[in-house]
């Protein structure tokens, strides 16, 4: 199916699939353990990012059931990291690059990586645990796996 189009809005913990203006999906998440200090920066500091992504890959086989990698850093997150000097010249063409291209970002460098939409956690996890990625519950993670494609957008509200 194309055409669909992921609303997360991390101030009401909501996740939302929509097509066109139809909502074919709606579920309560849970985000980064530092999610209250506003959006993804750097490696480790557990805040899950804001902005414009899409879906860069997609895993049947998580540790968290199911996840769909998006595409943090973007092309914004990276231009501010490189003008904070905090990623190369060859980093943020890079990134840019790829972003451009459709491609997974390199995930490798001072900005962090791995941001997905995923499952629970198999220990079963309250309130905000992850390390800045968005989690739901697993049937209704399983119902957006067969929504969502690669490359389909992701909007994250603060």
């Amino acid at each position: 199916m194309s055409g669909i189009n992921i609303l997360i809005e991390k101030s009401a913990r909501r996740l939302r699939a929509f097509s066109g203006e139809e909502c074919l999906l709606e579920a309560q998440i849970s985000l980064g353990f530092g999610a209250e200090d506003g959006p993804k920066r750097r490696e480790g500091d557990g805040r899950t990012p804001e902005g414009g992504y899409f879906v860069c890959t997609r895993n049947e086989r998580s540790k968290f059931f199911r996840a769909l990698g998006l595409s943090y850093p973007n092309e914004q997150d990276a231009l501010a990291a490189f003008r904070e000097g905090m990623i190369s010249q060859r980093e943020w063409d890079s990134i840019s690059q790829r972003i451009q291209n459709g491609q997974r970002p390199d995930w490798d460098t001072a900005l962090g990586g791995f941001i997905m939409i995923h499952g629970e956690h198999p220990d079963g996890r309250e309130g905000d645990w992850t390390a800045g990625c968005i989690a739901i519950e697993n049937g209704q993670m399983q119902k957006l796996f067969d929504l969502a494609h690669l490359g389909c957008p992701v909007r994250i509200l603060p």
